[in-house]
């Protein structure tokens, strides 16, 4: 059958029409679904977007929807808080695990400033790309780069997509192999439970919990198909959190724990080299910024105004969650804290059934990372998917199936080769993790304002700066990990 639409980029998520009658008059895609082009995906065709929309401030265009029909979306569409849960899942992963550890570097009163500024700055981030994707009728995080940038950016933005994910998938496993495992100085869950054995080897059970558990959900071709194991994943993070602080000050109030270090430790070269690849890991903590879209393209009402409440309630989640993590964490286990903290769960806490809440803690958060898992899949095979076969190329299940095993096989891979989390993060955090949260961002939002959609005065000033500080903090960050792996290898 032929059809006037042009094929949906890959980069975003097919919307369900609203009306058979108006699949048959039109012409519909695959499996049922419409296929939205790029020419139908605004109020109406050759609209602009004034600088009120472009350039903060809000306004009436905040209402102006930025991908899709109209305001209303699909009648299956996700609501604010199935968008929430979702976008929370693409935030509090692995990252979560490594922030007692850089409160060590920082100290407590620095280090929750710093959870509070990278939140901050992340949410201005998204919001800067929902405004300015209505601009540039973009339908993908890779698509506005495109647009402001050129092709080239466009490719290297898609490849910051592919190894940030690429390494947090990795970081998961190899927190999952910890826990269940565990390693050279801590014991896993199995070995505690059943004593050691075959079933206790590393890779083994890594295995199995990737053919068994997440082979499943990452097969599955909708991100909204996740919402109910993203607000599940959101649930087990809360209750760790809410176990870890319970155990923190129930040892505070019998005084069991001293008083911690409020600032930098810069009392040695390690402490000093610790220093140049906190923040890098920190902003590794709050990227999601390539999720926004698909999160958002599956809203029942898909407005700009929408997807600001939702980016500013998951931030608030978020900033909540880890800095009650990173402090309960920190008090727990002080100069002791492992770069992951679970694996700090497998001796006696001090308190009454200790052996019973590190169970509950390292079970509770593996399930939590096996359900985030897809979410994160779920992007990474969509830009692998759009920079191999081009955005316009056909849906095809065997393809999608294919690459999911594809990618899993190499993600496998990584986590039998890379020793821990920390090393994994001090690399993506200071490349690409700063790249997609901050660089391209900031660049997008002062390459547009000079085609005369006006950012403000402060939203300019901000973005230069955030600019500027991303890249000093990413070229330190290189340099201190590669001293450190130098000073390591002598």
């Amino acid at each position: 059958m032929n059809t006037n639409y042009s094929s949906l980029p890959l980069t975003s998520i097919e919307l369900q029409s609203n009306q058979r009658t108006s699949e048959v008059a039109n012409g519909v895609g695959y499996n049922g679904h419409a296929k939205i082009s790029k020419q139908d995906s605004f109020l109406v065709d050759g609209e602009d977007v004034d600088g009120d929309a472009a350039g903060g401030g809000g306004g009436e265009n905040d209402d102006l929807p930025l991908i899709g029909d109209g305001p209303a979306g699909p009648p299956e569409g996700s609501g604010v808080p199935a968008a929430v849960f979702n976008l929370a899942t693409s935030i509090i992963g692995a990252g979560i695990m490594a922030l007692p550890a850089t409160m060590k570097v920082l100290g407590v009163a620095v280090g929750l400033v710093s959870i509070l500024v990278m939140g901050i700055l992340s949410e201005v981030t998204i919001e800067l790309l929902v405004r300015f994707a209505v601009y540039c009728r973009a339908l993908s995080y890779g698509e506005v780069v495109h647009k402001a940038l050129g092709r080239p950016a466009s490719i290297v933005a898609q490849m910051c997509v592919i190894i940030n994910n690429a390494g947090v998938l990795i970081v998961y496993l190899i927190i999952i192999g910890d826990v269940m495992s565990g390693s050279l100085k801590h014991i896993g869950v199995m070995d505690q439970l059943i004593g050691h054995g075959e079933w206790d080897n590393r890779r083994l059970l890594i295995l199995v919990v990737l053919v068994i558990f997440l082979s499943p959900l990452c097969a599955l071709e909708k991100i909204d198909s996740l919402s109910l194991s993203s607000a599940a994943s959101v649930a087990l993070a809360v209750m760790f959190v809410v176990v870890s602080c319970i155990i923190a000050l129930v040892k505070v109030v019998e005084g069991k724990i001293s008083m911690p270090r409020m600032g930098p430790d810069f009392s040695s070269r390690a402490a000093m080299l610790d220093l140049l690849v906190v923040i890098p890991i920190m902003t590794n903590a709050y990227i999601c910024h390539f999720n926004v879209q698909p999160i958002y393209n599956e809203l029942k009402e898909k407005t700009p105004h929408n997807m600001y409440k939702i980016g500013r309630i998951t931030t608030v989640l978020c900033v909540v969650v880890y800095a009650l993590t990173a402090v309960s964490g920190y008090l727990l286990f002080g100069e002791d804290t492992e770069s992951d903290v679970l694996t700090n769960f497998d001796k006696d806490l001090g308190i009454r059934f200790s052996s019973i809440l590190n169970f509950i803690v390292r079970i509770g958060y593996v399930i939590h990372l096996v359900l985030v898992f897809p979410v994160v899949h779920f992007s990474l095979r969509q830009t692998v998917d759009s920079l191999i076969f081009g955005e316009l190329a056909p849906h095809s299940r065997k393809k999608m199936l294919t690459l999911t095993v594809v990618l899993l096989a190499l993600i496998y891979l990584g986590s039998t080769m890379i020793p821990n989390i920390w090393v994994a993060f001090k690399f993506t955090g200071a490349t690409t993790g700063l790249a997609l949260g901050f660089i391209f961002p900031a660049l997008i939002a002062l390459r547009l304002d000079k085609e005369g959609k006006s950012l403000g005065k402060g939203e300019r000033l901000l973005s230069i700066v955030m600019l500027g500080l991303a890249m000093v903090v990413s070229i330190i960050g290189v340099i201190g990990n590669v001293y450190s792996l130098r000073s390591k290898s002598a």
